[in-house]
């Protein structure tokens, strides 16, 4: 059996993953958190013994102990916002010996994972960063067309969210940079580009219909130039599925970049009670996209829009993919790489959407 602790077991997205790995015979679930009974709890609703549900804090100084104590073989870490976190989680998992891998969003803290990879390698051990839509699918879907051009020249990619509201620390993450510059490459320059502004309309094929758009600081946007040394764009935006919800985010990050507002974090739970009330009127469906241009084989100029359709609220399981399918691969004894990494290179988008296969989600290859 290969024991995998999932800290944040019971929380928005690790809800899911154990759902997804709860029931595959060669790994032992252990629900991880700070709340013993919302653990246990967790455990018993999905059939799992109530032991299996236990009371953990990924920051405590223990931790390196608790790992080795509970025979951990893999980690996932779930328990966000990962923008301003350390890697002290990481390198408690490397400490006991056990593979870690986590879903952060946050731009530096999936850059800067490779720091790690002398002591990842040294015990053996797989390091990853980012096992979510971004970079993990989204590289792996440039990977797949990657051979089709001569030259790849421009990365535009998005993600247009379906009703259901994200988890807290989501929310936190993504509404702590709405109105902030950061920096993304465009024409070849590294410009500075707004939180959630920058608006476009994004048509996605049916039933997802036309989305509004707003520039995010995502990890792909410093990871991708150096993966794809020839690229020379790098764009991605995301947006709510109900426009008013996102025009009003996008009204209220310009008063951020003007000064009128230090920040929208004061906002967050209020917008969450208010998304989980208002989810009923909303769409269910979400969708991603990768549209990559530049010179095909043939000299001629070639652009591909590849699409991910989610519907009946199934959306919010996209982003669990990549830890689900780098779960079984290492229970089932999988030869994967050792040391510290982004999460790019590690699956297909075959092993991606496997990991997904009970879910109302589907691609749309160009």
């Amino acid at each position: 059996m290969h024991t995998i602790l999932v800290l944040g077991g019971y929380g928005f997205f690790g809800s899911r993953i154990c759902q997804a790995l709860s029931s595959y015979d060669e790994i032992h679930i252990l629900i991880g958190g700070r709340n013993l009974f919302k653990a246990q709890e967790s455990a018993i609703n999905l059939g799992l013994k109530s032991d299996q549900g236990i009371a953990i804090d990924a920051h405590a100084s223990n931790l390196v102990q608790r790992l080795v104590e509970l025979h951990v073989d893999t980690v996932i870490h779930t328990a966000g916002p990962f923008q301003g976190q350390d890697y002290a989680v990481a390198q408690a998992s490397i400490s006991a010996g056990a593979n870690y891998i986590d879903l952060a969003d946050g731009r530096d803290f999936v850059g800067g994972i490779e720091q790690l990879d002398t002591f990842a390698r040294e015990k053996g051990v797989l390091v990853t960063s980012g096992a979510s839509s971004l970079p993990a699918l989204s590289s792996a879907v440039i990977d797949r067309y990657q051979h089709r051009f001569s030259r790849l020249e421009s990365i535009r990619h998005g993600i247009g969210s379906g009703a259901r509201a994200p988890g807290l620390a989501t929310m936190l993450g993504v509404f702590g940079y709405c109105g902030k510059p950061f920096l993304r490459l465009q024409a070849g320059k590294w410009q500075t580009t707004y939180g959630w502004l920058d608006i476009l309309r994004y048509r996605f094929p049916p039933p997802v219909g036309a989305r509004f758009m707003g520039s995010c600081d995502v990890p792909d946007l410093i990871l991708f130039p150096r993966r794809y040394p020839n690229v020379h764009t790098v764009t991605f935006h995301a947006g709510f599925a109900s426009a008013p919800g996102h025009l009003f985010v996008w009204a209220a990050s310009q008063l951020v970049r003007l000064g009128l507002l230090p920040s929208l974090i004061p906002l967050v739970i209020p917008l969450h009670t208010l998304s989980q009330w208002i989810e009923p009127l909303i769409s269910d469906k979400g969708a991603m996209f990768v549209s990559i241009e530049g010179i095909g084989i043939d000299g001629q100029p070639l652009s591909l829009d590849w699409h991910l359709i989610a519907q009946k609220n199934h959306g919010p399981y996209i982003p669990c993919g990549a830890s689900i399918a780098l779960a079984k691969k290492l229970a089932h004894g999988e030869k994967l790489p050792v040391g510290a990494m982004p999460c790019m290179g590690l699956l297909s988008v075959e092993d991606y959407l496997a990991a997904l296969k009970d879910f109302n989600v589907h691609e749309i290859p160009p």
